[in-house]
């Protein structure tokens, strides 16, 4: 029976230079990949460097790779800038994505056409050109949010942002089938990142933790291997969104 490691192949992270995309581009040079790292603008490149430098030292080749993936140009130029530098691309992870906690009759259209241009149209385009361009048996993986099973306030252009990807990824899965590439989307519950704490009060981030199991946040440690696993041995996974965010939201 075939294995299904990482060892040998390419794999992209966008928004793969901190935090959990950080995280999963330093897990998969340890199992053996190379890693394009993908970062939004100058501000974040010096943690993107900080992650390259750990690929290498795990062993793997890497590159650093940026732009603003909401213009679909920048999203087509990076696929083929990462595919210059390593070779054709096995695993294609988005984890790009922008929080915002505000009551509807507040929000601007401005506010709302950022949230859906990072969290709705980056990730459609992603996976578009994933599927022009990956290696057959290839695996793609997007970071959603629990709150697409929850019921509550506040968060409408982040989850409503985030809910178009479950449809993309079904979609995707049907039609990327035919050359063995995987689809799938993970769900987190809050992370504790720094991209959480500025929306909530801490009355509410005790809230958040009381819903999960040990009442804690979800830690980035806890979903960066559900992402190796199926880029791995989930390989016959697909069209699927993971909640993995201790209870928090179900369905």
């Amino acid at each position: 029976m075939a294995t299904h490691t990482l060892q040998g192949k390419n794999v992209l992270v966008a928004a793969g230079g901190k935090n959990l995309g950080g995280l999963i581009s330093r897990q998969a040079a340890e199992a053996g990949a190379n890693v394009a790292i993908h970062y939004n603008s100058e501000s974040s490149r010096p943690e993107a460097e900080q992650t390259l430098k750990a690929v290498e030292v795990a062993g793997g080749r890497g590159v650093l790779l940026g732009g603003d993936l909401t213009v679909p140009a920048n999203v087509e130029r990076l696929f083929a800038d990462a595919s210059a530098a390593l070779g054709p691309i096995d695993v294609a992870v988005n984890t790009v994505g922008k929080v915002l906690r505000k009551p509807i009759v507040e929000t601007t259209e401005d506010e709302y056409d950022s949230m859906f241009d990072i969290n709705s149209k980056a990730a459609y385009f992603f996976i578009k050109e994933a599927g022009r361009t990956l290696a057959d048996n290839g695996k793609v993986i997007t970071i959603v949010t629990a709150l697409l099973a929850a019921f509550t306030d506040g968060y409408s252009t982040y989850a409503g942002g985030k809910s178009p990807v479950e449809h993309f990824t079904r979609a995707a899965a049907k039609e990327f089938a035919e050359r063995g590439i995987s689809v799938n989307s993970v769900a987190p519950g809050p992370m504790d990142t720094p991209f959480f704490y500025p929306q909530e009060t801490p009355e509410r981030v005790e809230f958040h933790k009381s819903m999960a199991m040990g009442n804690q946040l979800t830690q980035i440690e806890d979903i960066a291997p559900i992402v190796r696993f199926l880029a791995t041995e989930g390989w016959w996974i697909t069209g699927q969104t993971i909640f993995a965010n201790g209870g928090y939201t179900t369905r």
